[in-house]
C-alpha cells in the first residue's frame, strides 16, 4: 500500500502537468524515456542468459549429460515463477502484444515489464530452444504501454507508446534501430502517419544508443561477405522458394504440436514429457541447445565441422561429403520441435529467434549442397545470412523488417540485393497458401486482429457492449393490444420486445405494425401481442466481433439487431445508425494525427 501510496504522490502532479501540455509532444518525450528504459531491459535480458550460461558452464564443465538435464530445469524453473508467482499466462509474447491493441485498449498488465524477462532469462540460459526476442518484445510493449496509462494518455497514446517499446526492446536487443521501427510497423501498428513515425524513430535510437554504451558496437552475426554476383540470382531464387517452404512447416508444425500439446491439462505432466523430449532432441543434435546463435558462427566463417564433429552420435557419419548438410537438415526440421517442447513445458520463449536459427541453416543447407554438386558455386555464409531473411519475411510475413534487420546485424549492406530478391520470393510463396503470419493466425481466426485496411481496424476496435442500447420498453408475449397501447404512451421508440415470462427473447412490435388498431378500443382486451409480433432473422451475442454483426445487418437488410445471451434472454438492441455513428468517431480518433 506504501508504495501505491508513492506512485500516486509521482505521478499525480506529473499527470496534472502533462494534461496542460498537447499529447503530441507529450509522446515525443516519453518516446525517449521508453526506449531508454528499454534499451536497459535488452541489456539486462542479454547480460543475464550469458552470466546463467556463463554459471552454468563452470559448474558442470565439459559434463555432457548434465546439458541434457539443464533445460529441463530452467522450464520447471519458468513453470513454477509462473504458476505461483506471477499467475498470468505470459507466452507467445508478440502475440499477446496484437491481442492487447486489439481487445483491451492497448492496456498490458504491470508485471509483464519484468515477468517475461526474468522466465526467459531462466528458459534460455538453462538451455531452452527458444529465442529471446519475443519476450524482450512483450517487456518493451509492456514498458510502454504502462507508461503510457500512468501519464494519462488517450487509447492512440497508449498505442504509440506501447509500438516504442515494442520498437526499441527489439532495436536494443539487435544494435538494430531501423529494423525496430519497421517491425513494429510491419506486424504490431497500422495506419501510423508520419508524425507516429517519429516517436517510433526515437525510442528505437535511443534503446540503440543505451545497448552500445554497456555493450559496445559489435556485430552479432559477422561473416565474410561475399559481393553479389548476378550469376547467383536463381540460386537467391530457389533459396526463395526453400525458405518459403520451410516457413509452411514452421507454421503448421508449431500450431499443430501446440493443440496436441495443449490437450494434456497437468502442466507437470506436459513438463516431464517436454523435458525428455527436449532432452533427447538436444543429445541427438547439440545444435538445438539454447537459441543455437554460438552455432552459426562456424557456419558463417566456412568451418561447419566444427558444429557437427565432436559431440554428436554422427560423428562416424564425419569422412561422408553429404553428412554435414544432411545433419544440419535433420537440424532444420527439428528446431519446431525443440522450440515448441520448450514452450509446452513451462518455458518462455519466442518463434524469433527460432526463425532466425532456421532460415540461417536453410541457406547453409542449399548454399552447401549446391557446392557438394558443383565446388565453389555459391557463397555459403551469404546465403547463411540471406537464408535468415528469407524464413523471418515468410513466417513473420515481414519482408521489409528481415531485409534490414539482417542487413544491419550483418555490419553492412553489401546483401542488400539478394535479401530483398530472396525475402520478396519467400514471402510471396507463403503468402499464397498463408494469408497469415505465425503470429496473427490463431487472432485473425476468432476475428480480433487489427489489420492495415483501416476500415477493419476500426471495426475490430469497436465493442457490440458499447453501442448496445437499452431503453427498448418490453412487452409480454401474452399482453393485450390495449396494454401495448399503455406502453407505446410512454415510449420514446416505436420498437418493443417481446418476451416470454421467463425474459426470453420471442420477437418484436412496431408501432406500423399496431398503428390501425391502436385507435380501435374494441380491440383492446381481444387482440394480444404475439398477433402482432415479428420473428427476428438474426441474433447478435454479447462478445461478437462487430465485421459479424454488419454481415448481419448486411445480410438481413434490417437496421435493428436483438441481442440475447446464451439462454436468449434479452439484453437489448443494435442500431445501425448508432453503429455508422460510433464508427465515424472511432475511425476520427483512429486516424488522428
Amino acid at each position: 500500500m506504501a508504495n501505491r501510496g508513492g506512485i500516486k504522490l509521482i505521478w499525480g502532479p506529473l499527470r496534472a502537468l502533462l494534461h496542460n501540455v498537447p499529447e503530441n509532444r507529450v509522446l515525443l518525450g516519453l518516446s525517449v524515456v521508453t526506449g531508454v528504459l528499454c534499451g536497459l531491459a535488452a541489456v539486462l535480458l542479454k547480460v543475464s542468459i550469458h552470466a546463467i550460461q556463463g554459471l552454468l558452464s563452470s559448474w558442470f564443465g565439459a559434463t555432457y549429460w548434465a546439458y541434457l538435464l539443464l533445460p529441463g530445469v530452467g522450464m520447471l524453473l519458468s513453470l513454477l515463477i509462473v504458476r505461483y508467482v506471477i499467475r498470468d499466462n505470459i507466452g507467445h509474447g508478440v502475440t499477446k502484444v496484437l491481442q492487447a491493441v486489439s481487445k483491451n485498449e492497448s492496456r498490458i498488465k504491470s508485471h509483464n515489464c519484468w515477468s517475461s524477462l526474468v522466465t526467459s532469462a531462466l528458459t534460455i540460459g538453462f538451455g531452452g530452444s527458444v529465442g529471446a526476442e519475443a519476450p524482450i518484445v512483450y517487456t518493451g510493449a509492456a514498458i510502454g504501454s504502462n507508461l503510457g496509462r500512468y501519464c494519462g494518455m488517450s487509447y492512440r497514446g497508449m498505442t504509440l507508446l506501447l509500438g516504442c517499446g515494442a520498437a526499441g526492446a527489439l532495436a536494443g536487443i539487435f544494435n538494430a534501430p531501423l529494423a525496430g521501427v519497421l517491425f513494429t510497423l510491419e506486424i504490431l501498428l497500422f495506419n501510423l502517419s508520419m508524425s507516429g513515425v517519429l516517436p517510433l524513430l526515437l525510442s528505437s535510437v535511443s534503446a540503440t544508443l543505451v545497448s552500445y554504451l554497456i555493450l559496445g558496437r559489435g556485430t552479432q552475426f559477422a561473416a565474410t561477405v561475399t559481393p553479389f554476383s548476378m550469376g547467383n540470382i536463381p540460386f537467391y531464387v530457389l533459396l526463395g522458394i526453400f525458405c518459403g517452404v520451410m516457413a509452411l512447416y514452421f507454421i503448421r508444425t508449431t500450431l499443430h504440436m501446440e493443440d496436441r500439446l495443449g490437450k494434456l491439462k497437468n502442466p507437470f505432466v506436459k513438463w516431464a514429457l517436454s523435458a525428455v523430449c527436449l532432452g533427447i532432441l538436444i543429445f541427438l543434435f547439440p545444435p538445438l541447445y539454447g537459441e543455437g546463435y554460438n552455432f552459426l558462427s562456424p557456419l558463417l566463417n566456412g568451418h561447419p565441422d566444427i558444429s557437427f564433429g565432436g559431440s554428436t552420435p554422427f560423428d562416424f557419419l564425419s569422412g561422408w561429403p553429404w553428412a554435414i548438410p544432411l545433419f544440419f537438415m535433420m537440424v532444420l526440421l527439428l528446431k519446431v520441435f525443440s522450440m515448441t517442447f520448450t514452450n509446452a513445458g513451462g518455458g518462455v520463449g519466442g518463434t524469433f529467434g527460432p526463425t532466425l536459427f532456421m532460415g540461417a541453416l536453410a541457406g547453409f543447407v542449399l548454399a552447401y549442397s549446391i557446392n557438394l554438386i558443383a565446388p565453389g558455386k555459391v557463397p555459403t555464409s551469404n546465403f547463411v545470412l540471406v537464408g535468415m531473411g528469407g524464413l523471418m519475411a515468410s513466417v513473420m510475413q515481414a519482408p521489409l523488417t528481415a531485409v534490414f534487420l539482417i542487413a544491419e546485424i550483418s555490419g553492412g549492406y553489401e546483401l542488400l540485393v539478394p535479401l530483398i530478391l530472396t525475402s520478396a520470393v519467400a514471402y510471396g510463396f507463403t503468402r499464397i497458401f498463408e494469408k497469415y503470419s505465425i503470429y496473427t493466425k490463431r487472432i485473425a481466426a476468432s476475428g480480433e486482429l487489427l489489420t492495415h485496411d483501416s476500415d477493419q481496424a476500426v471495426l475490430t476496435l469497436m465493442h457490440a457492449k458499447d453501442v448496445l442500447e437499452e431503453d427498448f420498453l418490453p412487452v409480454r408475449i401474452d399482453a393485450t393490444l390495449g396494454e401495448l397501447v399503455e406502453l407505446v404512451s410512454k415510449s420514446e421508440r416505436n420498437l418493443f420486445p417481446v418476451l416470454d415470462s421467463k425474459g426470453r427473447f420471442q420477437g418484436y412490435v412496431t408501432l406500423a405494425r399496431i398503428r390501425k388498431d391502436m385507435f380501435r378500443p374494441d380491440l383492446y382486451n381481444t387482440r394480444r401481442v404475439y398477433n402482432y409480433m415479428e420473428t427476428a432473422q438474426e441474433y447478435v451475442s454479447p462478445e461478437e466481433p462487430m465485421d459479424s454483426i454488419m454481415r448481419k445487418f448486411e445480410k438481413t437488410g434490417a437496421w435493428n439487431l436483438p441481442m440475447v445471451d446464451e439462454d436468449r434472454h434479452y439484453l437489448g438492441f443494435l442500431s445501425k445508425s448508432k453503429i455508422f455513428s460510433a464508427y465515424r468517431e472511432e475511425l476520427k480518433d483512429f486516424s488522428q494525427d
